[in-house]
């Protein structure tokens, strides 16, 4: 009877043990699932452990190049990585910009893109690798470059009116260097040359560095580019500059026209510069990104370094950097597709 008597209360340890064991499996899992789902924002908040990549896709020395060197300073400091540029020219643009939209999208590749990359190249190629709009998020506007047009002292002109007379008297003999086919300093000699009736050789290069320094040594004589590659040249003496294609004057150079004073309206051109990611970067890495080029470029040292470059901070960042470059690309693709300008 003793051996019986024990099974009634054997049972209810057994059915207590089993009833145990499946609260616990429960617990497992749903704490499996609480840190499977707070991992992601996790990593988001320790974003970045590592060094960023800057990608300038033209030649080192340019315009681009200054301008991502002063922002990598900069944003090492406010993010506490180091930021390292890389130049990856040619195809006008393209080749650093596809590589950056093929990149992963962790925010450790960013691009410093033009409005030639990604608003004109789309009108200028006909088989696009990449789109400038969709397939990259914009983090933040950079600058504002002032342009201008210079020449070379062997142009016996010292202003604008005396060089298109120059220019009609010898059609296609003066030569104007380019940062590329399709480059905005190509878009600009093209409009240059539809508002005046004169007729110029185009020189491309493979970045805007090399286009000035033979425009310096006067193997071009022409060239339409920013103030922070040719003004240094023209306080020098070693080329003349005879306007600015901005809507307003230049800070360094005040004393020069813009061309819609001249009565150029249409050649009136700035070229804006923005950070953008690969379209699939996570939204906390692109705010975390914002903040940190914000903060770089309005520390003092950077504010004092921009104004020397005669660049302008524009500072908006993301659905108003996204809007404005998608207004931009509409334009300036209206304006490509009416000069019937082709890059292949």
């Amino acid at each position: 009877m003793n051996r019986f008597s024990i099974q009634p209360a054997t049972r209810p340890a057994l059915s207590h043990g089993v009833h145990t064991m499946k609260t616990i499996r429960r617990l497992l899992r749903a704490c499996a699932l609480t840190l499977a789902c707070a991992a992601p924002a996790l990593a988001h908040a320790a974003w970045p452990e590592k060094p960023i990549t800057l990608i300038v896709p033209w030649a080192a020395g340019g315009s681009t190049d200054i301008l991502a060197r002063v922002l990598s300073e900069g944003l090492t400091q406010s993010l506490g990585q180091p930021v390292i540029v890389e130049n990856r020219s040619g195809a006008s643009g393209n080749i650093g910009s596809t590589f950056v939209a093929r990149a992963k999208p962790d925010g450790y590749t960013l691009l410093v893109g033009s409005m030639s990359t990604h608003t004109m190249n789309q009108a200028l190629y006909s088989n696009m690798p990449f789109d400038g709009v969709k397939d990259f998020t914009p983090i933040a506007e950079l600058a504002l470059v002032t342009n201008t047009l210079v020449v070379h002292p062997s142009v016996p002109a010292s202003n604008v009116k005396e060089f298109i007379d120059y220019l009609k008297a010898n059609p296609d003999k003066v030569a104007y260097a380019s940062a590329g086919q399709g480059s905005t300093n190509h878009l600009s000699a093209v409009l240059f040359e539809k508002a005046a009736g004169v007729k110029m050789m185009h020189i491309p290069y493979r970045g805007g560095a090399p286009a000035v320094l033979d425009t310096v040594a006067g193997r071009t004589q022409v060239l339409f580019s920013a103030g922070t590659q040719t003004l240094p040249h023209v306080q020098s003496g070693k080329i003349t500059a005879l306007a600015v294609t901005s809507a307003r004057r230049s800070r360094l150079a005040p004393n020069l026209p813009t061309v819609a004073e001249l009565g150029l309206k249409s050649l009136e051109q700035e070229v804006l510069y923005l950070v953008m990611v690969p379209a699939a970067t996570p939204e906390p890495v692109v705010q975390t990104l914002a903040r940190g080029i914000t903060d770089a470029l309005q520390r003092p040292d950077a504010k004092e370094r921009l104004a020397q470059l005669d660049l302008f901070f524009e500072g908006q960042t993301g659905a108003a950097a996204n809007k404005r470059l998608a207004d931009m690309s509409a334009r300036y693709g209206q304006i490509v597709r009416a000069t019937g300008l082709k890059a292949d």
